[in-house]
């Protein structure tokens, strides 16, 4: 087929060389405009690493030999985390130190849609508080200015997009007036995408002038802060570590002194917060330790076998779970982005509807293609000391994903969790409740339960629901 006005020969030699010419199948019946996107996103593609990525698909997998090596990894478990013990008040006091020096910054990764929610905007747009009904972005926007006004610092916040969600997010937090931060402490950048393929390794087409591309996974907030301008501009405010955390998950700890404290004392060039798994089938990622280097196993590549084992005591022997909250050392993601194959590409099966050679819309019934995606949890085993700090669930992880009638991450289970909690922060400082009523507190009004003390008596009664702000 003779090309209309298709002058970039060197770019029709390369998709000739890795058989991906079918994309320009339907060229010809393009307007000027459509042929100049399709044209500048095909000259983006990175062909030969897309035909590499496709040929790993076939190789054997090396997760029963990594499952045979993997230990419990070096951890700072609850035990530990009295606060009458010395480590966790050594902790506390080097977290606050370098919290009001102002060293911590923090990454909110927030590229998600609410699709599995029936919500057809970004999730961190979702209503999710008790009582007030703040959104997923407020609830995480007002932590950050909780800790800031805390320890009397700004902590700078960078949020992390997708192509999809990037627009209407960055619209929102505007309209919103980033929820009382000051816009100079918020920016908001786009991760990258990737081309899926079909099991032959063929580009899809979404529409006559689109290849179908999805987000890169967390993995590609590494390449997203730098080229950003993020990573430059942490590195000016002075900022040392930076807390990460995902938008679905209003319970995060966020910059809490104690996990940086840890995070320091260890030396840790990256740390990350687990939970103890409650069952061996649990859909977290699993943190190991493999020839003395922490890692994580997705939960769907750790032999059942293994994911079975227990100690002498009848517990599980690979017990921690990961929640997706780390610290990172900035000496350390400097040094990652120098390495060319600190974040490899994980292949997954799905379903990616695509239109066929006669230009119809096919929407596929099972897995029809792979889709490539990077996780930022493989810099563990590149960290130095790194560690994993144990949390437990109902104070730290309740990550909202499903709609009702789901068995679990539904709003409303999301929503009894974020009233649980602020229900023992108050009876922990003295507070009596009346049975069955619903609480939240702002973190604008007390950060942690430390922070309440100052704010509420012992002995208060609240006998209705109560929003604290």
């Amino acid at each position: 087929m003779q090309l209309e006005k298709f002058e970039n020969q060197d770019l029709i030699n390369r998709l000739h060389k890795f058989k991906q010419a079918h994309v320009l199948q339907f060229w010809n019946e393009l307007a000027p405009h459509q042929k100049g996107q399709l044209t500048k996103q095909l000259e983006s593609f990175d062909f030969q690493l897309i035909e590499s990525l496709t040929e790993l698909a076939s190789a054997q997998s090396p997760w029963e030999k990594i499952a045979r090596a993997a230990e419990v990894p070096p951890a700072i478990t609850l035990a530990q985390q009295s606060p009458v013990d010395p480590l966790y008040q050594q902790a506390r006091a080097a977290g606050t130190e370098a919290l009001a020096a102002g060293k911590v910054g923090m990454i909110l990764v927030a590229g998600g849609q609410g699709t599995r929610l029936g919500f057809d905007h970004p999730k961190g747009m979702f209503p999710i508080g008790p009582v007030s009904n703040r959104t997923l972005y407020q609830m995480h926007f007002e932590q950050v200015l909780g800790r800031s006004r805390q320890f009397g610092i700004r902590i700078p916040l960078y949020v992390m997009t997708s192509p999809p969600t990037h627009d209407e997010t960055t619209q929102f937090l505007t309209d919103h007036q980033f929820f009382g931060m000051d816009p100079a402490d918020v920016k908001i950048f786009c991760q990258g995408v990737m081309p899926a393929v079909d099991k032959e390794g063929k580009l899809l087409l979404e529409t006559k002038s689109r290849i179908f591309v999805s987000p890169d996974g967390h993995g590609g907030t590494l390449e997203a802060l730098a080229r950003s301008g993020c990573l430059e501009d942490a590195k000016t405010r002075g900022i040392e570590h930076l807390f990460y955390g995902q938008v679905d998950n209003p319970l995060i700890q966020i910059c809490d002194p104690a996990l940086v404290g840890y995070h320091l004392n260890s030396g840790s060039e990256m740390t990350s917060q687990v939970v103890r798994k409650t069952d061996w089938s649990q859909k977290v990622g699993n943190v190991v330790s493999i020839n003395g280097k922490v890692q994580i196993i997705e939960y769907s590549d750790l032999p059942e076998n293994y994911a079975k084992q227990t100690t002498p005591d009848g517990a599980l022997k690979l017990w921690a779970g990961s929640i997706a909250v780390h610290l990172f050392k900035l000496d350390f993601l400097d040094r990652s982005l120098a390495q060319a194959d600190s974040l490899p590409f994980h292949l997954a099966n799905k379903k990616v509807p695509f239109l066929d050679i006669s230009g119809k819309q096919v929407e596929p019934n099972e897995p029809n293609a792979i889709k490539f995606e990077r996780f930022i949890f493989d810099l563990l085993p590149l960290a130095e000391n790194a560690i994993v700090c144990e949390v437990k669930a109902e104070d730290g992880f309740c990550a909202v994903k499903n709609a009702a009638p789901a068995n679990s991450e539904t709003p409303q289970h999301v929503q009894n969790a974020i009233s649980d909690l602020h229900s023992r922060w108050l009876v922990e400082i003295g507070a009596k409740l009346a049975p069955g009523i619903t609480v939240e507190i702002n973190p604008m009004f007390a950060a942690d339960v430390e922070s309440l003390k100052d704010k509420i008596s012992a002995g208060t009664e609240i006998t209705e629901t109560t929003y604290f702000q």
